[in-house]
Parts: structure tokens; C-alpha cells; sequence
């Protein structure tokens, strides 16, 4: 078993280039010395995470966050340090024989994960006792078998609404982790199950737990087909997909992931061999969504319902994708059928075929904007035209919207180069900002600040600091300069990206952040330290001649008045002989 010091961590990030690691995630630009794209970590519509291949560190000019190739990895994938690093060594060829333990917030929320395994157990029970026939029944008449049943999971809330209430009281959980979980409410009658009577299908995290449900009637009409768990602690449906834990090696292995709308959708779709497929969590596709999508394959097939609405979310969802890069294929459905319902009457075969001949998703979109427009009425030709060019701008394959525009040219009879006038340019990849905003700040913190920038990847700036500097006064930027100092000594380099692995202290982690938001020139002179140096020196000098004359207000004795009188004047002429160099300057 292999052990992961700190030199071993420090060995991996230097040989793992950051632009070619996010670029696994994110589509990068270079611009300049820098790359730039969309930001994961944020609602982001245009290009503002800046990636350094000389720094070897990325930053978002818009959220603010930033770190090195380890950090990415795992904030993006959600995973621990240590798994971010055994992550990024795989992609570098490095096998790393450790142990990892998970740290996020399992430990944090186990008793929220421990209900719900609790819960799970109840239900697939339940739906194997005689309880469960009428459900089973229904379910056998969807076509979903033992098999199936057993593979997703399937279970069954009874129609007693305090079962799993009880079950959960009488193994030590208080009603308020009972509430927090999602599973219970709180009524005028006292503490009830959430879920009674109804079809249970598990929902999974990316890691697998269960995190929560979706419960579906089975013999009535009379309420909502589906009832959902709210958001807890440990479920968040806009970062989940359906079947995702189960689907991710044969996406992988198939280079192709399918998306539909329902819980159903995936199932029918699995019991007729097709694996590579994940469901949304609602009505539309999340930014974050989006994101898991493309962390497994780009090669991205949308199937979802045939009717209006499904055609709708198809719209919807390709936005979402395009936005970070994954241009989306189309299977459409007829007769308003969504992909359990085709399957079930026209089979295997049929999907299959539908599949493999996917259309393109302008293709799509030119269909569907046409829909319910009248195309000889001119006002409604013009809303057709102008809906294709909007969609049109958000495309960066020039081919692809020359093509579109010929068409678009040939059917209207409009000149080409009218409809490319149209067209939005481009959106260049902006340049880094001079300065981040912060919050304002007097000089002296903004010479603190500005020196532990340039101390972050500078050898001489830290002998500097040591040689010259009196003391820093903040004690969250006096800790980082010691930091660095003590990196430096250790090491005898400075690296931002490697300080990065080794922060392990909150406070360490916070000023760093603060810090890295500055973006000021990467280049510096001697001046311009000296000049900060300077300036915390100045600081230093008044706070020590403002303690003097308090303590020269408290002294009697007339020596040590006078002793403390010339301290004075030796600092004064010292902040003077200060300022005088600096105005020859």
C-alpha cells in the first residue's frame, strides 16, 4: 500500500498539466498567456474562469473561485482531496495503491443516510409480502418483473402512515432527524409517513446512497401521480440524475449517454438492454446537470416525451448542454409517446433503430419553431427566421451555421448575407480584469495584500520579506507570510499551486482565496515591493509610537519620560528618512 506524503502529492500536481486536466471538463480558449471558459461553478454565460499554464492555477473572474489542478478535480467532481489526487494521478498515468476515505459530509450526515437504508429495506420488503400483490401486479403489467424490480430497487410504502415512523423511533431517531429527512411530517394527528401507498423508486446519489424517493401512485387516480422528496441536506435534485451511479461505466464504455424524462423511460429502455441512460430530476436541465453529463461523454442524445412538452424541455435542454460546449442529438417520438410507451408498442427493435439514426439538433430546431406557424403569413415567417438566428448565435460551429442560413436563405428567398448580418458576433474571451473588485481598503492593508500576491510565486519577494519587514500587522495576512516563508525554507521554491494542497487551516484557506481574487500584473519591480514593504513599515513604526505616548501619559518618572521621549523622535525620523526616499524617488 502505497503512502501519500506531501512531496508525493507536490510530485503529481507538478507533472499534471492543469489546462489539459480541466479541458477533460471544460472547453478552454487561450487567450494571451491564460485560457478561458465557462466557469462550472457558477450560473455562467460567457468565459470567465482563467486558467495559467505558467501559474498552474485556475480562478473565476465572476464567483471567485480558484485554486490548483487538485482543487478543480475535487470541487468539480465532488469527491475528497485525497480522491482528487488519486483522480488527477490516473489521468497522468499514475496508479495510486491508497486506501481513500470519503470526508465530504457523509460523516456529517451518516444519520441521514442510515435512515434512508433504513427506509429502503422497509419498502423492498413490503412489496415482497402479500401487501404487495396489487402493486406488483401493476408493475408486471408495465412489464417490470421480479428482476427489474430487484435491480432498481423498487418498493412499496403501505397504506399505514406511521409504519416507517415507528420503525425509525423504535431505532433511536428523533423526529427531528425523522423531519430533516424528508421522510416524515408533522401533522395535527401527530408524527406520519410522507409516503403511504404508493410505488417507490429509490433515488441515488452520483456515489450511489440513497438519498431519496420518488413515489408513484398505483391504483388511483384520485391524487398526484408522483410525490417527490423535498430537498434535504443530502438531496438536491438540481445536481442529480436518475440511474447515474448505475449508468456511468456504460456511458463511459459506450462513449454516449441517452436522456430522457422519466424514471420509467430508464427502466423500459434497461430491461431492453440499453444501459447508457439517465433521467432528469425535473422539468428541465440544470447548469450542474449539464455538467455531469459531459463529465461522462459529449456525444449526448436527448429522447424525450413526443408531445408539446416534451419537445419543449428538448429546447430547453439543449441550451443548457451547448452552453458548456455538447452539441446534443434529437430522437423524436411519434404520437406523443414517450420512450416507455414506444417501446412497449413497437419494441425493441423500433428504439434501437431510432437511436442510431438520431437528427441533429438544429434540425430539430428549425422543425419545431416552425410548429404552429403559418409560414405564408409574413409576421409569423419573420418570428420563424428571427427564433432560428437567436438559436443560430448560441452555435460556434461556423459550418453548421452557414449550412442553417443556406437553408433558411433557400426557403424564404431572403438574401444570405441579410441573415448573417443578423447574426450576433461572436463573443470574444475576455480579458483578465486589472483588478478584482474587493472592498475598499486603506493603504496598509492593500500593501499587505499586494506583497503576499507577488510573495505567492516569488523567491525574491519572500527574501525580501524576511530581510525587511518589521512585522505584518493582520494576523489572518501575517499567518499566510509566515506560511509562505516556511514553504519557502522547507522546499527552497515557491509555488502558488503547490501552497494550495498544503493549506489545511480555515483561516490559511480564506486569505489565500482573498488574495488569489487580486489579478494585478504578473510582473513587478524592486520599487513597487520596497514600495509596499514600505508602507507596512510605516504602520508598524505609528503603532509603536501611538503605544509610546500611552505609555508616556501613564509614566511619572521624569528619566523615563525622557527615555521614552527619544524613542519617539528616533521613530518619527525613521518614518521621515521613509518618505524622503521615497519622494527622491
Amino acid at each position: 500500500m502505497e503512502i501519500l506524503d506531501q512531496q508525493k502529492i507536490n510530485d503529481i500536481r507538478k507533472n499534471a498539466d492543469i489546462v489539459e486536466i480541466i479541458s477533460d471538463y471544460v472547453s478552454l480558449t487561450p487567450h494571451g498567456k491564460n485560457y478561458f471558459g465557462v466557469c462550472p461553478f457558477h450560473n455562467d454565460n460567457n468565459p470567465s474562469m482563467s486558467v495559467s499554464k505558467e501559474k498552474q492555477i485556475y480562478k473565476c473572474f465572476s464567483c471567485g473561485e480558484c485554486g490548483n489542478v487538485f482543487t478543480f478535480v475535487q470541487k468539480y467532481e465532488n469527491v475528497s482531496f485525497i480522491e482528487a489526487v488519486k483522480i488527477v494521478a490516473s489521468k497522468i498515468g499514475i496508479n495510486l495503491d491508497i486506501n481513500v476515505k470519503k470526508v465530504n459530509n457523509e460523516d456529517k450526515y451518516q444519520n441521514l443516510y442510515d435512515i434512508y437504508d433504513l427506509s429502503l429495506k422497509l419498502y423492498q420488503n413490503n412489496i415482497n409480502t402479500k401487501f404487495g400483490l396489487k402493486a406488483k401486479s401493476y408493475l408486471l403489467s408495465r412489464k417490470i418483473d421480479d428482476e427489474i424490480i430487484k435491480e432498481f430497487n423498487i418498493g412499496l410504502s403501505l397504506r399505514k402512515n406511521t409504519l416507517l415512523t415507528d420503525l425509525l423511533i423504535n431505532k433511536g431517531y428523533s423526529y427531528n432527524e425523522l423531519i430533516d429527512s424528508g421522510l416524515v411530517n408533522k401533522s395535527q394527528y401527530g408524527y406520519i409517513d410522507i409516503y403511504s401507498d404508493r410505488i417507490m423508486f429509490p433515488l441515488h446519489n452520483l456515489e450511489g446512497k440513497v438519498v431519496g424517493y420518488s413515489g408513484r401512485i398505483y391504483d388511483s387516480q384520485s391524487d398526484s401521480k408522483y410525490i417527490n422528496t423535498k430537498e434535504t441536506k443530502i438531496f438536491k435534485k438540481g445536481e442529480m440524475l436518475y440511474n447515474y451511479h448505475r449508468a456511468k461505466d456504460s456511458i463511459r464504455q459506450k462513449d454516449e449517454v441517452i436522456i430522457v424524462e422519466g424514471f420509467l423511460d430508464v427502466i423500459r429502455l434497461y430491461t431492453v438492454g440499453i444501459k447508457n441512460v439517465v433521467a432528469m430530476m425535473g422539468t428541465a436541465v440544470t447548469t450542474k446537470q449539464a455538467h455531469l453529463i459531459k463529465r461522462l461523454s459529449k456525444n449526448v442524445i436527448l429522447m424525450f416525451d413526443g408531445d408539446g412538452a416534451g419537445e419543449k424541455a428538448t429546447e430547453s435542454a439543449s441550451k443548457e448542454l451547448i452552453a458548456i460546449g455538447v452539441t446534443p442529438k434529437v430522437v423524436r417520438l411519434e404520437e406523443n409517446l414517450d420512450p416507455d410507451e414506444y417501446i412497449l408498442k413497437y419494441g425493441q427493435n423500433k428504439i434501437i433503430g431510432k437511436l442510431e439514426n438520431p437528427i441533429s439538433i438544429t434540425e430539430f430546431k428549425l422543425s419545431y419553431y416552425k410548429k404552429g406557424k403559418n409560414l405564408g403569413v409574413l409576421e409569423e415567417q419573420a418570428d420563424y427566421i428571427n427564433e432560428v438566428i437567436k438559436s443560430l448565435n448560441e452555435i460556434d460551429d461556423d459550418i453548421l451555421r452557414e449550412i442553417t442560413l443556406n437553408k433558411i436563405s433557400e426557403e424564404s428567398k431572403i438574401d444570405i448575407n441579410l441573415l448573417r448580418n443578423k447574426l450576433e458576433p461572436k463573443k470574444a474571451v475576455p480579458t483578465e480584469p486589472k483588478e478584482v473588485k474587493l472592498p475598499k481598503m486603506n493603504k496598509y492593508e492593500k500593501a499587505q495584500m499586494y506583497l503576499l500576491y507577488y510573495m505567492l510565486n516569488s523567491k525574491e519577494v519572500v527574501n525580501l520579506y524576511a530581510k525587511k519587514v518589521r512585522y505584518i500587522p493582520e494576523n489572518e495576512y501575517r499567518l499566510l507570510a509566515r506560511f509562505i516563508y516556511q514553504f519557502y525554507q522547507e522546499n527552497n521554491y515557491v509555488s502558488e499551486a503547490d501552497l494550495i494542497s498544503v493549506t489545511n487551516n480555515d483561516i490559511l484557506e480564506n486569505v489565500l482565496k482573498k488574495i488569489q481574487k487580486l489579478n494585478l500584473k504578473e510582473t513587478y519591480t524592486l520599487e513597487e515591493i520596497n514600495d509596499f514593504i514600505d508602507t507596512i513599515n510605516e504602520f508598524n513604526i505609528k503603532e509603536e509610537i501611538k503605544k509610546l505616548n500611552e505609555d508616556l501619559k501613564k509614566e511619572t518618572d521624569f528619566e523615563k519620560q525622557s527615555e521614552i521621549l527619544g524613542k519617539i523622535a528616533e521613530l518619527n525620523e525613521e518614518i521621515k528618512t521613509s518618505l524622503n526616499s521615497e519622494n527622491v524617488g
